[in-house]
């Protein structure tokens, strides 16, 4: 994983991720709250991270770029060798007003240089967006772009403004094709009619059907539009969230066959509060054309020991309650039950950063979850898993010592819907990286986050008014995430860089 380390721990902004010939991932992102930089990080496996030298500066006084630079997009060149990096500039000038997209190049994806070919840089025009005559909030937003190559031309793809409507309700994706004489402002690709802003937007197709992404303000969700043709007209399914609530700036990068989709989580749901760049989850569609995360394909590469379900030290309870029961009906299988109110049953995890999968399976209609970081008094976070109404909920729940008076912590961190089945079972996979953890019911991920308020204890399993049971399951430990510092000698970037490109090919999968 990747955070901020330095006086800041939320200083990252929106990112980019780029994947080169070699299967080096390139995360580009911004610095925030100055926004005077873009910085450059690389990984072999899209997990841990080593910041490498910076790509661009704001601009020097009096250039169109010399107050703050905003959200870019990283690409091959569409002609001749080489990369070029879409970015948003402001202009001090402007005093924040107006925002503009220019272009920077490289032959390496290290060393950058701005070359503002193609009309670059452009800005929101009329009639179809807002400009400097029609622009009722007083600032224009067009930024965070997007380059897509459909055939044969190339398209930009920006979050801008339509040049009409309610004024908390005009955010659209915005799109120009590049002309002979540059990019050319076409009308919207896609207004949702809906949101303010429809921020750092990106496209990809999958099975002849194209797939927009935003990221919206308004919840901090990430959410999906489709289209048979990219130029089409794009519609929304009943449920549109593809990342849930503190996922936030997704861009979705091909990776041999697989799609996956980086962004950054708000620790704490709060814009000004610890920023982290989480592992990738992979992108995959269903048999509707609905858009579905899987968890990274990678992890497997990571198991240094497994350890089966008989194997695994026997869960104990820890509230005391007479009414409950756990009975192991065979080597793998256990089963729980509590007629009156909560039991929690723990047993030690193997190691602090693990994969749990297996089935859980549920009789009748009270309430189950799992625990983890559990200590003895049921401090922990709780998954709670609705059987009846198909709702997952993270939560923290324990003492607060803080307080006397509310001496205690109840937060609902994400939540999400899953669909039931007749059977009520589910195969679970839990991740716990680190302070990142992640939930996969039926191999979906609806459970995405981090938190950073329990780090030690017990992991397992509590029930309420119903009877339950673990079968098949399985912990892989997996190492504990790296922890990423840029180098203290501003020379040593390229020595970082060209270990980092020492990949063994065996592991890119194409």
């Amino acid at each position: 994983m990747y955070s901020g380390s330095g006086f800041s721990n939320w200083e990252i902004g929106d990112v980019d991720v780029f994947i080169d010939e070699k299967g080096v991932h390139h995360l580009f992102h911004l610095i925030i709250p100055n926004h005077d930089y873009i910085a450059h990080a690389v990984s072999k496996d899209g997990l841990s991270w080593k910041r490498v030298k910076n790509a661009i500066f704001v601009g020097d006084p009096g250039e169109w770029d010399d107050d703050m630079l905003w959200t870019m997009h990283v690409s091959k060149k569409s002609e001749g060798e080489g990369y070029e990096m879409y970015y948003t500039g402001l202009k001090r000038q402007d005093k924040g007003i107006e925002q503009k997209v220019g272009r920077a190049v490289s032959a390496d994806l290290i060393t950058w240089k701005k070359e503002n070919l193609y009309g670059l840089p452009f800005k929101s025009e009329a009639p179809h967006y807002e400009g400097q005559n029609n622009n009722p909030r007083k600032w224009i937003s067009f930024r965070d772009p997007f380059k897509y190559q459909y055939k044969g031309d190339d398209y930009m793809l920006i979050c801008a403004r339509s040049a009409s409507g309610p004024t908390y309700r005009r955010g659209c994706i915005a799109v120009a094709k590049r002309e002979k004489e540059g990019f050319v402002l076409q009308k919207p690709l896609h207004i949702p009619y809906v949101y303010d802003d429809v921020e750092c937007p990106c496209v990809f197709e999958i099975k002849g059907t194209h797939y927009l992404l935003g990221s919206i303000r308004e919840d901090i969700k990430v959410r999906y539009w489709s289209s048979s043709e990219f130029r089409g007209e794009y519609s929304a399914f009943h449920n549109n969230v593809l990342l849930p609530q503190g996922n936030y700036a997704a861009r979705v990068v091909k990776d041999g066959k697989h799609f996956l989709v980086y962004n950054f989580y708000f620790a704490d749901g709060n814009v000004n509060t610890h920023r982290v760049i989480p592992p990738p989850k992979e992108v995959t569609v269903d048999k509707s054309g609905r858009l579905l995360l899987r968890s990274y394909y990678y992890w497997e590469k990571l198991y240094q020991k497994t350890i089966h379900q008989k194997d695994l030290p026997q869960p104990m309870p820890i509230l005391g309650n007479p009414t409950a029961e756990f009975v192991q009906e065979n080597e793998n299988k256990w089963r729980f039950g509590c007629r009156s109110g909560y039991e929690i049953y723990c047993f030690e995890k193997p190691s602090n950063d693990f994969i749990w999968e297996g089935t859980l399976s549920v009789e009748g209609m009270g309430k189950t979850g799992f625990v983890i970081e559990c200590d003895k008094e049921g401090t922990a976070y709780y998954i709670s898993i609705d059987f009846m109404n198909g709702f997952v909920q993270f939560r923290a729940w324990g003492f607060n010592e803080k307080d006397v008076k509310n001496n205690f912590i109840f937060e609902n961190i994400q939540t999400n819907q899953f669909e039931i089945g007749e059977e009520k079972q589910i195969s679970f996979k839990i991740i716990r990286y680190g302070n990142y953890y992640e939930l996969s019911i039926n191999d979906i991920v609806k459970l995405t986050l981090l938190d950073f308020k329990y780090n030690e204890g017990k992991v397992g399993i509590y029930v309420c008014s119903a009877v339950i049971s673990i079968s098949d399951s399985q912990i892989h430990v997996i190492p504990e995430p790296e922890n990423e510092y840029a180098a203290s000698d501003p020379e040593k970037y390229n020595e970082d860089y060209n270990r980092m490109m020492q990949i063994d090919t065996r592991t890119n999968v194409n």
